[in-house]
């Protein structure tokens, strides 16, 4: 269930000009208020979209275990399935590109359980593909991104930014929406194969939407 409300703020002069959705979703039992910011140059970070919420369903109908785990976010936007995880006991860190951030940070605050987060308080911070991962260390265990793969400008760096993090093991899931137009399945059938083991694990027909699980090949 959705419900779509107005949501008031007090702007800052990041957000001036600019107006809010919340919206509440119901997910693997989880109620959750997430807010989209329209108009504050957010750009495809504003909006959840469909492929966020097919991951969440997702994960909880292959029961991926989430609590304990160490998990990383690529492109976050709103941050529906970093919270998500966190909310079952997953140590988050959700990244996307510095404009982003302030949302994410928000809809984080806004979705703590009412006893506490289950695990560490989820973290929100930047990370530009292919520039500033070696900020971050290689020890995670789940790495998800939805929608992320629409630049092909993009996938080299997102590619670098994957082969840092994922050194360790770590499993990825990506939800996509596949876009001709956007180069989304020729990242899927070369780039990402070229240095990981790719499979596709569900495919919604309906919304064109692949849910795909990948590691890094042990030669890297």
């Amino acid at each position: 269930m959705e419900e779509n409300y107005p949501f008031p703020v007090e702007y800052d002069s990041l957000f001036a000009e600019t107006f809010s959705q919340e919206t509440q979703y119901s997910l693997c039992g989880q109620e959750l208020k997430i807010r989209q910011l329209f108009g504050a140059n957010l750009g495809v970070a504003a909006p959840v979209w469909e492929s966020a919420l097919l991951l969440c369903r997702f994960l909880e109908q292959q029961h991926v275990e989430l609590r304990g785990k160490r998990v990383m976010e690529l492109g976050a936007g709103t941050g529906v399935v970093g919270i998500l995880a966190a909310r079952f006991g997953a140590a988050v860190t959700l990244t996307d590109l510095p404009h982003a951030v302030p949302q994410l940070q928000v809809n984080v605050s806004h979705n703590m359980p009412a006893g506490g987060w289950p695990s560490t308080p989820p973290r929100v911070l930047p990370l530009s593909w292919g520039e500033d991962h070696l900020n971050f260390t290689s020890d995670w265990d789940l790495v998800f991104g939805a929608d992320i793969i629409y630049l092909p400008d993009t996938f080299l760096l997102l590619m670098k930014t994957l082969s840092h993090l994922c050194k360790k093991g770590a499993v990825v899931y990506f939800s996509s929406k596949m876009r001709g137009e956007h180069g989304t399945q020729r990242f899927f059938e070369e780039c990402l194969p070229s240095r990981f083991n790719v499979a596709l694990v569900h495919r919604d027909e309906q919304q064109n939407i692949n849910i795909y699980k990948a590691s890094l090949k042990t030669d890297e």
